[in-house]
């Protein structure tokens, strides 16, 4: 594998992270203070999920929310290479008077200075059961790029070989890639389920986790090896993982310390089965 100039000169900038391994460095503190340390356009791509439990005052603190949110997004937006992308994802709110539950990324779309490629609905199969509305089954991705006119997209390298007529052929040729056909935006992958029956393989302690298929799909389709992949929520360490299986370095920031133990301890038993 071979070395990304930006990984250790992060490192040398932040100091000795809470943990590292070979090609990840996760550090302990809040993102903007540390991401205002780190070189322009040094990061490739970033993955995240931040956390919107935002309390019961919603106009004031939804406000707030969002201000805090266009703060993070444009240093982001700073660090990111100029082919790079940003993939955000965030759950739904309660607005009272206007919405039951709005996916907080409609709030934030025009208050990035990325432009939006598209949004990407990931469907899973678990979840809660409802009766006075549909189930949810649902949540977003908003896929930005820096350049519309400059961005990375590896579409064989992400194609679904799930295919129905894989040899039906118009005029002699195949009319679907032998590689499989485009994804589309609508994403199916089983959700990461808790309880003693039905826990998922790759479950860890922590409350909101993305099966790690959906985050090495972007990995994947967004990048390339040995590039630098950031995600400043690390949360339960997802983006570590899909980055490691694809030879990328990540650097992570995650707030509490107990999260980054639970990725520690992913990471390492990951290692260890491969």
């Amino acid at each position: 594998m071979k070395t990304n100039p930006f990984f250790a000169q992060i490192k040398t900038k932040l100091g000795t992270p809470a943990y590292e391994t070979s090609n990840i460095a996760i550090y302990q503190g809040d993102c903007l203070e540390l991401m205002s340390k780190l070189p322009n356009q040094s990061v490739d791509l970033t993955i995240t999920s931040p956390p919107y439990n935002i309390g019961k005052e919603y106009v004031r603190q939804l406000d707030r929310y969002l201000d805090w949110c266009e703060t993070w997004i444009k240093e982001i937006y700073r660090l990111t290479h100029s082919f790079g992308a940003f993939w955000l994802n965030l759950g739904y709110l309660e607005i009272p008077g206007k919405a039951k539950a709005i996916p907080i990324p409609y709030l934030l779309w025009d208050r990035s200075p990325f432009y939006l490629i598209q949004e990407v609905v990931w469907n899973y199969g678990a979840g809660v059961a409802c009766r006075h509305q549909f189930s949810p089954r649902n949540e977003k991705f908003l896929w930005y790029v820096k350049d519309p006119n400059n961005y990375l997209f590896h579409l064989d390298k992400i194609r679904d070989p799930n295919v129905k007529y894989p040899n039906q052929k118009k005029n002699g040729k195949l009319k679907c890639n032998p590689l499989g056909k485009n994804p589309t935006d609508v994403w199916q992958f089983p959700k990461v389920t808790s309880g003693k029956k039905r826990s998922s393989i790759e479950r860890t302690a922590h409350p909101a986790q993305f099966p790690v298929n959906v985050i090495d799909r972007i990995v994947k389709g967004c990048s390339q090896e040995n590039h630098l992949i950031l995600d400043p929520f690390m949360g339960s360490g997802s983006t570590a993982e899909a980055a490691i299986r694809n030879k990328r370095y990540v650097i992570g920031f995650e707030i509490e310390e107990k999260y980054i133990g639970y990725i520690a301890t992913r990471i390492e038993n990951y290692l260890e089965q491969k």
